[in-house]
């Protein structure tokens, strides 16, 4: 009986070790997408050390060098900014915004942006600079 079972053909394929290895690519590349969105890359001033405001709720407004607004990631005009802000308060009526300027940026772009954020009504305004030092 026992010779009979050792020529016995193993019909079936043992998946677990192939959808293991799947599972952990796919691990893998939901990481990598995550980590490589960082935001637009922008000089940040010097400031104080003070403790910032950011957190996963804020969002973030970005002026580069060349006076282009970014909401997050998405490049905005100042009319999409607000009306984009007024969407998310009515979902989240206080969330954190946390201003981004470039050192070169003209001072206008970002006071435009403030004025924005008043009469959308925000009150949880940061800007964001650098450490000292």
């Amino acid at each position: 009986m026992k010779a009979d079972d050792d020529d016995k053909s193993y019909d079936d394929i043992n998946v677990t070790p192939m959808v293991d290895l799947y599972l952990v690519l796919l691990l893998i590349f939901i990481i990598m997408t995550t980590a490589g969105v960082q935001g637009i890359k922008v000089d940040l001033p010097r400031g104080s050390s003070s403790p910032a405001l950011g957190g996963p709720k804020s969002r973030a407004i970005t002026v580069n060098n060349e006076g282009k607004i970014f909401l997050d990631t998405v490049p905005v005009t100042l009319e999409q900014l607000e009306q984009r802000l007024n969407e998310h308060k009515s979902s989240n009526p206080d969330f954190p915004v946390v201003v981004r300027g470039d050192r070169g940026t003209q001072y206008q772009g970002v006071m435009d942006v403030l004025d924005v954020l008043g009469r959308v009504g925000l009150t949880q305004i940061g800007l964001a600079t650098q450490p000292p030092g």
